[in-house]
This record gives structure tokens, sequence and C-alpha cells, in this order.
């Protein structure tokens, strides 16, 4: 569930998430001592090393002086490889560690304040003394937590796509870093940076960084994923369309009343709020690991048997889910999108919807005011076949 806006927030230093987001959300840096005081890791180096053996998970090493500068190699890598890598200046970072750590993902839910649709994935990086990946910058937001060690952070100027870089095939490195502060993170302590501010991180010693990641849609995929989206469901008589049109003094002039013509047919097409928040919903759902989501059929009595006899409805680690309310005909309803999929139920599964995306787990208990609800116990089965939802055996 979502936090007041005006509690103090330990994980914020103390200040308010309406102060964050008021002062430094996609604005400044803000350095957090101890945002997450006597932090335990629930994986430890060996076992980020064990998963970036693994074929399904995304994984990179980044060596400032192996073969090249700032070489770049990409996993699954092997026991021999992490045998020949160098007593220092290393880098190991493992992608969505969150989809293989359930107890790593728990700790999304310290940052409920921001919207869980905006949210990426977990990162975590294991470097021992010097290592780091170059100075850079991204288009996202991060907190970067650290989990053991220690590292020092440098920020520096605000970077766009003209920012000088060095020569480098596979990294956007940044060719300098003017410096403006620094600081050094220990374990439990935490550091967010805004879009397109130039960091780097450096290992003191043996460190590991936990980096929660915010992505936003850049206009290129909202205007083209939209477009598409719309494109789908139109027919291929919908054509712009000139009757009246006043006469023409020059054949070869496109005037200015045929492009107030092009662009009312655009914004028709394109100013649908419920259209565009449909193709929101199953765009931010997209599960960023599709192939790991395998459904399986199911009645609705063998559900409601399994639930009565302990069985539990948990999300799927890759599965996401978001919802909103709608207004028609002054009756409220709502759209529940999961794994890029959308539906809309009216008001009597509104609350059930919110309790399939808030809560942990679904189960006999707090399901009770739906189970004898046919299109609630439908949508549960609909949703374990998709795989968004697992069944589990208490």
């Amino acid at each position: 569930m979502s936090i007041p806006h005006n509690t103090p927030l330990t994980l914020l230093g103390g200040i308010t998430a309406e102060e964050f987001l008021r002062d430094y959300w996609q604005k400044k840096p803000l350095l957090i001592r101890q945002a997450m005081p006597d932090f335990v890791s629930p994986i430890e180096g060996d076992e980020l090393a064990g998963l970036a053996l693994e074929d399904e998970v995304e994984s990179r090493i980044v060596l400032e002086h192996g073969e090249t500068p700032w070489q770049l190699l990409h996993g699954p890598f092997t026991e021999d490889t992490f045998a020949k890598l160098p007593p220092s200046h290393w880098t190991l970072l493992v992608q969505a560690v969150d989809q293989f750590v359930p107890d790593a993902a728990d700790y999304w839910k310290e940052f409920d304040f921001l919207p869980r649709w905006r949210s990426d994935d977990l990162m975590i990086s294991y470097a021992v003394e010097g290592g780091g990946v170059g100075p850079h910058y991204d288009n996202y937001d991060v907190f970067l937590l650290q989990a053991e060690g220690r590292r020092e952070w440098k920020v520096g100027q605000m970077c766009d796509s003209d920012s000088p870089l060095q020569d480098h095939p596979d990294m956007r490195i940044l060719a300098e870093l003017n410096t403006t502060e620094s600081w050094i993170l220990e374990p439990g302590d935490m550091l967010y940076l805004p879009p397109r501010l130039a960091h780097w991180g450096t290992a003191l010693d043996n460190c590991m960084t936990w980096s929660f990641g915010y992505r936003a849609p850049s206009t290129t995929d909202a205007l083209l994923g939209y477009t598409d989206f719309v494109a789908r469901f139109l027919t291929d008589e919908q054509r712009y369309n000139d009757a009246g049109m006043s006469p023409i003094t020059n054949p070869n002039e496109i005037r200015a009343e045929e492009l107030q013509r092009l662009r009312a047919l655009i914004n028709e097409q394109l100013s649908d709020d419920q259209t565009l928040l449909t193709w929101l919903g199953q765009f931010v759902t997209e599960a960023k690991y599709p192939d790991f989501i395998q459904g399986h059929d199911i009645t609705e009595h063998e559900l409601l048997d399994q639930l009565q006899q302990g069985s539990l409805l948990i999300k799927h680690p890759s599965a996401r889910f978001a919802w909103s309310l709608l207004e028609s005909n002054g009756l409220q309803e709502i759209v529940l999108f999961s794994c890029g999929n959308s539906r809309i139920f009216n008001e009597p599964l509104v609350e059930l919807i919110k309790l399939i995306c808030d809560s942990d787990s679904l189960h006999v208990d707090n399901l009770q005011p739906w189970l004898n609800n046919e299109e609630a116990t439908l949508l549960l089965c609909e949703l374990i076949k998709q795989g968004s939802l697992e069944c589990i055996n208490d």
C-alpha cells in the first residue's frame, strides 16, 4: 500500500515523500546516511557470481584494465572466468536480481511512495578494490544502496546525447566528469541520482551495491508504441478528408488549411484518454522476461478446493500488475493490467483488483468476500492460466 506523503521516512533521511518529490525527484541528488540501518544482504557475492553462471540471467563484467581499457564481458560466465580475474579494478553486474531472489524483491516495498509501474529492475553489482564502470550518466532515476563494503561516488554535470564520450565500442563512458560532490558510502547508506546526472562509483574495498532503477518511457517509445497501438484498430477506409476545401491557387502548394485538416485527423485518433491509458497500462506491465512466465489450466472448482486446503496465490516474480479507475455513466469501473494485458471490471470487483495488485499473497481469508462471485473466481483462474499468479501449496 502507498505510504502517507507526510510521514517522515528513514529511507529518505527523515524527510517526507512530499518533500523528496518536491525538492529532489528528477532534480538533484540526495545522500541518505543509514537509509536502511543494519542492512544485511540476502545474497552474497559468491551467490551473485553463481547467478551470473546461468543462461537466463543477464550479467556483465567490466575490467578497467583488461585487454582494452574498460573491457566489457557478457555472461553467462563460467567458474574459470572468475578464477582468471585480476585482484583489483573489476566489477560484476547482474540485472534483475529481484526476478530470482524473492528476499531481494521484497525491498521494493521500501519505495512504495513512488508508482510501482515506474520501477524497472534491481541490479546488483559486486566490485573488488578499484572496481567501477567509469564516468557515465543514465536516463533513469536510481537509488544506490550500499549493501557491503565501501564505495566512493562522485557526481558532476548534467548530460545529454551531445555530451562528449570516450571512444568505446560497447560502453557510453563520458570523456570527463566535472566533479561537484563526492561521498563515501558504507553499508546501509543510499544515494539517489536523478536522470542524466554524471556519476562515477569506485570500490574502496570488496563491495556490493544495489541499484533500484526507475525507468520512464522515452518520447520515441511513447510515440511509436502508442501510434502503433492506435493503428491496430483503424480501418483502411479511415483516411484524410478534404471535402469542402476552398479553391486552390497553385496545385503545388500545401496550404495551412490542409495541414489543419491532417492535424485534426491525427488529434481525433490520439486524444482519447481511455485508449492512451490502455496502451500505457499494457506497455508498463509487459514482463521483462516473458519466457519465464508459464501458466497452467485450473478450473474454478479446483481453485476453490485448493484455497480451502490452504494454498496461496502469489504473483509470479516476472509478472507486473497495475490498475486504474474509470468513470462510465456515473458508475465506477476498474481496469486491471497484468503482463501486457488489460480488462475492465465493474464496481463490485474494484476492491478485489486492488487486493490482487497490492497483496503479497491471496488466500482463503482475504479472498473470502469474493469466493462466491463467479466473475471473481474466473478472473483468478485467468491470471493463473496467464501465469501472472502462481498457486502454491502451503
